[in-house]
């Protein structure tokens, strides 16, 4: 179960990381929408994301301390 929380909270911010990239180059490029999705939109989703992961690997730690 911590292996699982730990992977699934790296994986998680992992892909915050890689829509928030995305996003700052579109919206660096001038673009105000990618897909049918504001820029706005997708930062937002990134950080949830990140937030998301940080949740699952502070679970694994507090799991892993419990034992």
């Amino acid at each position: 179960m911590n292996n699982l929380l730990l992977r699934a909270g790296q994986l998680a911010g992992l892909l915050g990381i890689l829509l928030m990239a995305v996003s700052v180059a579109a919206r660096l490029t001038g673009r105000y929408a990618l897909g049918d999705f504001q820029i706005g939109t997708l930062l937002l989703a990134s950080v949830g994301g990140l937030a998301v992961g940080c949740f699952l690997m502070l679970w694994s730690i507090a799991d892993r301390a419990q034992r």
